[in-house]
């Protein structure tokens, strides 16, 4: 496949972040579902309600037709928030050619099913290759031309080697790996460690408590990984612990945002009201705690903010009660 044609679903931030990297040396086409959104890109080139002050590559078009979008593409990339991403494909799926590639950006499970993107990709076109690219991708630093690394998964490797050379560039590296299911949990686990690590900082906790919340929210993502089939090592690398940090530390992370202002007292109702851009973490934790039961995986740090996220516990009862954790080995099950 020497030529590329791109089509990516979802005007958001990271949706359109992406679109403009590619549209620098590939033809692609944006789908956003506001017709403002398509506007203002197209005219204005600019997406100021999730970029602002971002400048887009003049080369980028977006429209708010579906087919228009997908129709004659050879590579589909979805940026759709995890609850909305079988909505979208299913209504899309009917333009997609046969066996044409789908990548997820999403960082997210579906939480009636408990299922990655990848999994709900092929259960809506099981006859399509499919993989997903994560990594500490913080959409505004990256507009701002900033440089910063991904990780592209997919089980085929002659696959993966093609797709790795038309998302890679100079400031926006891409490194391979055969390992979906850890990348992906990597990207849905981190988001909830996240929230952590802002109720922490919200409630003036220090940098110690930081990093520790970080380093056993490693722990407990590489536990439910591998229990679910993911390599180790993959939590190790860009995947996990990269991305890990860069959303448990950065202001600009909408998860440790959420967990911030839980710190600071603030209700999960008014903060999520409040943010346009969905916090993943939250949707998330349901799911992801059924997955620890399922897969008899400990996970204090999880279940705390699920509690907090579902308004069952707050965040300083939350911290007591991780304190009453029970502690063993650092390197488990030794």
């Amino acid at each position: 496949m020497n030529s590329w044609n791109i089509g990516v679903i979802g005007g958001g931030s990271w949706g359109t972040t992406f679109a403009h990297l590619l549209s620098r040396h590939q033809a692609v086409k944006l789908w956003a579902r506001n017709s403002d959104t398509v506007n203002e890109i197209n005219q204005d080139h600019s997406n100021q309600h999730y970029l602002p002050q971002a400048r887009l590559s003049p080369k980028l078009s977006a429209s708010a037709d579906l087919q228009e979008v997908i129709e004659g593409k050879n590579l589909i990339v979805m940026a759709i928030p995890s609850q909305n991403f079988r909505e979208v494909l299913t209504l899309g799926s009917q333009y997609i050619k046969k066996h044409t590639p789908i990548i997820s950006l999403s960082k997210g499970l579906e939480l009636s099913t408990g299922s990655r993107m990848t999994q709900v990709i092929k259960a809506v076109l099981p006859d399509h290759p499919c993989g997903v690219l994560t990594g500490p991708n913080l959409a505004i630093e990256i507009m701002a031309g900033f440089a910063a690394a991904s990780v592209l998964a997919i089980p085929d490797k002659s696959l993966r080697q093609q797709i790795q050379n038309v998302f890679h560039s100079s400031l926006f590296r891409v490194y391979r790996n055969h390992d979906v299911i850890g990348c992906e949990l990597g990207g849905v686990l981190k988001n909830i460690i996240a929230i952590a690590a802002g109720m922490g900082d919200g409630q003036g906790a220090g940098d110690n408590t930081r990093s520790a919340i970080i380093t056993r929210g490693l722990a407990e993502m590489t536990r439910l990984g591998t229990a679910m089939g993911g390599d180790a090592s993959t939590f190790a690398g860009l995947a996990g612990v990269g991305d890990l940090v860069a959303t448990c530390t950065s202001e600009k992370s909408r998860n440790r945002t959420v967990g911030f202002r839980l710190g600071m007292g603030q209700p999960i109702e008014a903060i999520t009201r409040d943010m346009f851009m969905v916090a993943e973490g939250v949707k998330s934790a349901p799911a992801v705690i059924a997955l620890a039961a399922q897969y008899n995986v400990k996970m204090p740090i999880c279940q705390e903010v699920c509690a907090v996220v579902q308004g069952k516990s707050d965040a300083k009862r939350g911290f007591k009660e991780l304190l009453k954790a029970e502690i063993g080995s650092e390197a488990e099950p030794f």
